[in-house]
């Protein structure tokens, strides 16, 4: 790696971890270096990518357009969930690196924020399709199927502290997807030395635009609260780190400390 290189990876993360409450614990590290794991890895990573466009997408279509855009977001993500939820995948339908979108969005009149949230969240559902695409390519070469894969405990445990009522809840779900974006984007760095050449460089490219959506979200959650969030950030960022630091049965790209490695301990 050149000098240069280590100097835009360092730049891109030291606010990821200052933002993050810890560090991805080695006992991952070294089970998601294993050869072994490595199908399970890139599955789930390829599920991570369509789970955060879907999220993406709830929240504009939740808070910030009318039925009819609504729909044009559907249409966008529909080739994508036939593949993962389907009977028969077929890549042919994905929309590569253009703007699967047929129609522009219309942000409603009363959600003040409409444009914001529609502006941002769509570049990061492109970016996210775009990934999953470059993942699913990347198993295709190395022989690795695409398989169902049940989703770990992470992101529902993060759910579990989100309050009830509005602009609450919408605050503190932006605020996650910032600590799941950043958690992806530490994890990215971390683990991309022990990967060979072509998966270095592919998690090493995707620090920029993961370290750009963790500042996405966290800008909305501050625009749409109008005020000092620093409480719930720190309460959920303690939430992330705890679920991190756990042990955890399943390994997944966002689980936490794998079991038997406690147990050999």
């Amino acid at each position: 790696m050149s000098t240069s290189q280590q100097q835009m990876i360092d730049e891109l993360l030291t606010p990821v971890k200052q933002f993050l409450h810890c560090e991805t614990p080695d006992a991952w590290i070294n089970q998601a270096k294993q050869p072994g794991n490595l199908t399970t890895l890139l599955v789930d990573h390829c599920n991570c990518e369509l789970k955060a466009s879907q999220t993406a997408i709830f929240l504009i279509r939740r808070y910030a357009i009318d039925k009819a855009s609504g729909q044009a977001l559907l249409d966008w993500a529909k080739p994508y969930e036939e593949f993962v939820y389907g009977q028969h995948r077929d890549t042919r339908h994905f929309h590569g690196k253009k703007n699967g979108l047929s129609a522009p969005l219309t942000p409603r009149s009363d959600f003040p924020h409409g444009q914001p949230l529609i502006d941002k969240m769509v570049r990061l559902i492109k970016e996210e399709f775009h990934h999953f695409e470059q993942v699913l390519e990347i198993m295709e070469n190395r022989g690795i199927p695409y398989s169902n894969l049940n989703a770990g405990r992470y992101a529902k445990g993060l759910m579990k502290i989100v309050r009830t009522h509005e602009p609450a809840t919408l605050i503190d779900k932006l605020i996650i997807g910032a600590y799941i974006e950043a958690r992806s984007c530490e994890r990215f760095a971390k683990l991309a030395p022990y990967l060979d050449d072509d998966l270095r460089k592919f998690y090493i490219s995707l620090l920029r635009s993961e370290a750009r959506h963790y500042q996405d979200y966290l800008i909305l959650a501050e625009q749409i609260a109008g005020g000092d969030i620093s409480d719930r950030i720190q309460a959920i960022g303690a939430r992330e780190a705890e679920l991190i630091n756990a042990p955890d049965d399943n390994f997944r790209f966002h689980s936490g400390v794998p079991c038997e490695t406690l147990a050999i301990a």
